[in-house]
């Protein structure tokens, strides 16, 4: 079945949100647009889109507007999701809101990758399923805003979809898929996506759980398994992520960075009503260093590759109350 369907069944207590995350690199603009819907506990669902915009000068930019849940139908066979007039297909997004709008193509390039391991889904453990639909976009077209249009040209990004019934109490996550060495050799085809979270569970917050997906040298990498997730050392802030994952003979340890004044702030609403505060820059940076083992022992470890993103890579906060200093442009 295609990732991208509709899991909404109708009933109440579920959300559900399509994201696309871009960078341009020629013009150092960094793009973040959301199809959602919500179906609170009580009383009518609704659906919104969401456009953003942040530049590494600090200029951000942000719209959203909610409808009735009747503006929102879905078809599986070939997916097409359309949100009040707006568009999102497997092969790209077209819509507007406010005084922006956007028409964006792409060609799909990898298969998708899934965060939540097939064992704790069955369980039903995670309130949040994150699946990573098309991991590895490049993104043409335009996007308008402020005044401006932007021409996109092979712009870098991913394209996912997630759903369940409650947002962690704190997370984060990063994305990147314009990775270089350090000489500035393209790694075309590597990505790296992950996120790290807290949840409560009987009085307590448990975690963080840390699944980390990509591909490096033609070969998945899927460090997803129950005991990899609860192993996999993490460390994140408002503006950092420190973290270590494996997967069989490989490990990544990854530093993400996104500069404060990038951040935009918007406000998540749960189907119980609850808030959550989310802080989000899609012009952030990340270097990973790619070990593979050669042998047994503590020194089985070669260093295989160091790979940047430089100012486009992504990246969100969140927590459960809003951060002092940090402007929520959607509320």
């Amino acid at each position: 079945m295609n990732v991208n369907v509709l899991q909404w069944d109708g009933g109440p207590a579920h959300y559900e949100v399509y994201y696309l995350s871009a960078t341009d690199t020629a013009s150092g603009v960094g793009l973040w647009i959301r199809y959602t819907m919500r179906s609170p506990l009580t009383g009518a669902g609704e659906c919104a889109l969401w456009f953003m915009a942040m530049d590494r000068d600090g200029s951000r930019f942000a719209r959203h507007a909610t409808y009735p849940i009747e503006e929102l139908t879905a078809e599986p066979d070939p997916f097409r999701l359309n949100l009040a007039g707006a568009d999102l297909t497997d092969r790209g997004m077209a819509g507007s809101v406010e005084d922006a709008a956007w028409e964006l193509l792409w060609e799909p390039s990898l298969p998708a990758a899934e965060h939540v391991h097939p064992l704790l889904r069955r369980a039903g453990i995670a309130k949040t399923i994150l699946v990573l639909s098309h991991p590895d976009l490049a993104v043409s077209g335009t996007v308008r805003f402020a005044g401006r249009e932007l021409v996109l040209d092979g712009a870098r990004g991913g394209q996912a979809h997630l759903w369940g019934s409650k947002h962690a109490s704190r997370w984060t996550w990063a994305h990147a898929n314009d990775l270089r060495t350090a000489d500035g050799e393209a790694r075309t085809g590597a990505y790296l996506d992950g996120v790290s979270v807290y949840v409560p569970r009987l009085g307590r917050q448990l975690g963080p759980s840390t699944p980390v997906v990509g591909r490096f040298y033609g070969d998945d990498f899927r460090s997803t398994s129950p005991l990899h997730v609860t192993r996999n050392p993490s460390h994140f802030g408002l503006t950092s992520w420190r973290f270590e994952a494996r997967d069989g003979k490989r490990k990544v340890i990854g530093e993400v960075d996104a500069p404060r004044g990038t951040l935009i702030g918007v406000t998540y609403h749960d189907p119980d009503g609850d808030l959550a505060y989310c802080y989000n820059s899609e012009v952030a940076s990340m270097r990973l260093n790619v070990w593979d083992r050669t042998s047994r022992g503590r020194f089985g470890w070669i260093l295989r590759d160091t790979l940047v993103a430089d100012g486009n890579a992504h990246f969100e906060y969140a927590q459960r109350a809003p951060v002092d200093g940090v402007e929520l442009l959607v509320t």
